[in-house]
């Protein structure tokens, strides 16, 4: 089941970013940038371990490093539950 981003925020999850730099295959003394973006949990990033894991196996550009940027947009102080509606009309 596919959860929206909002839901995954309410979980924990938080965006994170990561800048890859790996080396071209047919040039392999030049490295190339992708950047990669995603909803992600902190500090063991399973999302992001899974996709650096099927770029080793599947990809022919050797990685190089990874830089990760990671940021939680919803805190527990930063929203709360409604126990009424309000209609206005």
């Amino acid at each position: 089941m596919a959860f929206s981003a909002f839901e995954l925020q309410l979980q924990g999850y938080g965006l994170t970013t990561a800048e890859i730099h790996y080396h071209l295959p047919d040039h392999p003394h030049l490295l190339q940038l992708y950047v990669w973006q995603e909803y992600d949990l902190a500090p063991k990033f399973p999302t992001l371990k899974g996709f650096l894991d099927f770029w080793s196996r599947e990809l022919d550009g050797v990685l190089h490093s990874v830089s990760i940027a990671h940021n939680r947009l919803v805190g527990p102080r930063e929203w709360r539950a409604v126990n009424g509606v309000l209609t206005l009309h």
